[in-house]
């Protein structure tokens, strides 16, 4: 367990009065259909003995790993599959574990095209969708309620951490897994569930933290988009060809992979398995990979670390796009990055803007990450405080129900769902950009909302249909009456006032 340091009275506060409303947070509890998960349940265990009756017509591989194993064989074992997979039967050869073993994970096993690994791999998905999510979600329910614990003392990172259930680790990425798992929470009857989330919090918390000009542009105009513009890098084209598949390689394989420290090798990889796995083409239909054959890349690259990549592959490209990224695009970043570093090694620990200190072993992207996600996840808990003060002040319905580092959500009785969502919006943006002056970029939240009775798989956007919000609040000096009359919003201007005052 991590050593929590609260530097600072205003840290020291901030973590009593989080534990203080978690507490509270845990006691309200989540609503649980306990009829659907049982169903699901048997649903997704007939489905694992279908699918295991399917392997059993694979006899070609299930032939050889018997005969080669005999009484031990075991089909559950990694070990043993990557065996057969790469040395038996000889599908295209990965990259070994550091413990010399064949690897077998997801994305390894993806690349070979055999029905029996398809299968096994969704027989593997759903063993996991079993026993982790609905037999230790129905496990935890009491009464029809899960009372999930939320921890402020066990991340080094600062971030919390859930248990009992692990509310931070409900499926979302894979859409067949989070419809299964998802489907199973739902609200109070006559209420919804309401989410709202900090878009790009960590990426905003950052520019406070370099002052990147650059990032910051990006982050202030939103005709400016950084993930398209790296996509575009990345795979060559021109704006108007890069597809939302597309802009999302360049931000999930390229630009955020940069951003926590790792390099142009792992990025060439994802970004290249990319075009056949997600079947990349342009706006006009042209196949990612006929499109860099056009610009003279036909092949990945050795990727091989001791090697320098060789001119006319797609890693050199990539190195290259990289080396470009930092000391062109980004390089008050890249400044900031290794002046951070060099910090940690003079005095051996670093402070976050948040009043926290980061200490002990820490290795580069440790340094770099840490003191960024913690505030990131600050930013959510001071709000967390605040919203719950401002609920039982109004003597609300509403109970703020869980949080996932970034998000917060609640069950909202319908007749409240405008006054929540300003009041969300009031103290997540406004309020929040008022009381801690090192933010210097705007904050921006995301609201989604399942319909009355709806499950939290239903919920889509939403916006407050009140035409007024809530008041803006009055300027209460000349000086600060300067700046609102110069910029269009209230955060115009508390930005403005901030970076000339402050910077």
């Amino acid at each position: 367990m991590s050593k929590i340091i609260p530097y600072t009275e205003q840290a020291f506060r901030l973590l009593f009065e989080g534990a203080q409303t978690l507490a509270q947070i845990e006691c309200n509890g989540l609503r649980i259909d306990t009829d659907y998960v049982d169903r699901a349940i048997e649903r997704v265990q007939n489905k694992i003995k279908r699918l295991l009756a399917e392997l059993e017509t694979h006899k070609d591989i299930l032939g050889v790993w018997k005969k080669k194993y005999k009484g031990k064989t075991n089909f559950n074992s990694n070990e043993q599959l990557g065996s057969i997979m790469f040395e038996v039967l000889g599908f295209s050869s990965p990259e070994k574990t550091e413990s010399g073993q064949w690897k077998t994970d997801e994305e390894t096993l993806n690349k070979i095209d055999h029905p029996f690994v398809k299968d096994y791999l969704e027989i593997k998905k759903l063993k996991t969708t079993l026993s982790v999510n609905l037999r230790g979600l129905k496990r935890e329910v009491v009464h029809g309620y899960l009372y999930p614990f939320f921890l402020l003392n066990s991340a080094r990172t600062y971030r919390s951490s859930s248990e009992a259930i692990n509310f931070q680790n409900i499926p979302i990425r894979d859409p067949a897994k989070a419809r299964i798992v998802r489907r199973a929470f739902i609200p109070r009857p006559g209420r919804r569930l309401v989410e709202n989330d900090y878009s790009g919090i960590e990426v905003r918390v950052a520019a406070c933290l370099h002052k990147d000009p650059r990032m910051i542009e990006y982050i202030k105009d939103k005709t400016k988009d950084m993930h398209r513009d790296m996509a575009m890098k990345c795979y060559m084209l021109a704006q108007q060809e890069v597809s939302k598949n597309v802009r999302y390689c360049g931000k999930n394989m390229f630009v955020f992979p940069q951003f926590y420290g790792d390099w142009y090798i792992d990025c060439a990889r994802s970004l290249w398995e990319a075009i056949e796995k997600m079947k990349l083409i342009t706006v006009s239909g042209i196949s990612l990979r006929k499109h860099l054959k056009d610009k003279g890349i036909t092949k990945l690259g050795r990727l091989d670390p001791r090697e320098p990549p060789r001119l006319g592959t797609f890693e050199y490209h990539i190195q290259q796009v990289e080396k470009w990224f930092w000391e062109e695009m980004f390089p008050a970043y890249a400044k900031w990055r290794k002046d951070w570093v060099q910090l940690y090694k003079k005095r051996g620990w670093l402070l976050t803007p948040t009043g926290f200190i980061c200490q002990g072993y820490m290795g580069k992207n440790e340094i770099i990450n840490y003191p960024i996600q913690g505030p990131a996840f600050h930013c959510l808990l001071w709000s967390l405080i605040e919203l719950h003060r401002a609920i039982q002040k109004r003597k609300m319905k509403t109970l703020l129900v869980g949080q996932i580092h970034d998000s917060i959500v609640a069950d909202v009785p319908d007749e409240e769902l405008d006054e929540y969502v300003d009041l969300s919006q009031e103290i997540m943006v406004n309020r929040l950009m008022k009381t801690w002056d090192w933010i210097i970029v705007p904050i921006e939240i995301e609201t989604e909302a399942t319909p009355v009775d709806g499950s939290w798989v239903t919920k889509k956007a939403y916006e407050s249909k009140r035409k007024e919000g809530f008041r803006r609040l009055k300027p209460q000096t000349p000086e600060w009456r300067e700046y609102w009359h110069r910029h269009p919003s209230e955060q115009d201007a508390m930005i403005a006032f901030r970076k000339e005052n402050f910077a």
